[in-house]
């Protein structure tokens, strides 16, 4: 239970995402982990149109199941529609094990460029540090957001602006 209440700080902590940060440099582009199941493009999002793969050096926790990156995927939505400003982007999980997460920008031009989704992918890095669920289980300070992902159990992440460009990154 307190693991849960841990995983809940840090669910809100991420859909709160309003600060700039960096995140460690990720390995060169890459395929797309098995085409992230190709029936989500044209669907959620074009074809994905970069690509890169982020190996981790935290282990998934052990029994952590679709249900629970699904309820990680949930929180995380409510916290941005609840949100006291406009999130620019939706997040949602999909797959048989819920082990893609898919995040879809709402507005035109603004995850438009591979840097601004590197950005907001840097931001979550900065509001997942600062959980206590992030601390108990990494060295916060230089885990990112990728490595949150791994730990959950997820695959992959996509990021797209809703239009033109998605962005991949296979989380190993």
């Amino acid at each position: 239970m307190k693991t849960l209440a841990s995983l809940l700080t840090v669910i809100l902590a991420v859909a709160a995402v309003s600060a700039a940060a960096q995140t460690k440099p990720v390995a060169a582009p890459a395929k797309t982990s098995a085409a992230a199941d190709e029936r989500y493009v044209g669907y959620y999002y074009p074809q994905v149109t970069s690509t890169e793969t982020y190996t981790s050096e935290m282990d998934t926790i052990k029994g952590v199941d679709r249900q629970q990156r699904i309820q990680f995927v949930t929180v995380v939505a409510q916290g941005t529609l609840q949100s006291a400003y406009r999130v620019p982007y939706a997040v949602f999980a999909k797959g048989e094990r819920g082990d893609h997460l898919i995040v879809v920008g709402l507005q035109a031009g603004e995850l438009n460029t591979i840097y601004r989704i590197r950005a907001l992918l840097a931001n979550m890095t900065t509001m997942s540090r600062t959980s206590p669920f992030f601390q108990e289980h990494t060295v916060a300070e230089d885990a990112t957001f990728f490595d949150l992902l791994k730990i959950l159990g997820f695959r992959d992440v996509t990021v797209t602006d809703g239009d033109k460009i998605a962005h991949q990154v296979t989380i190993k």
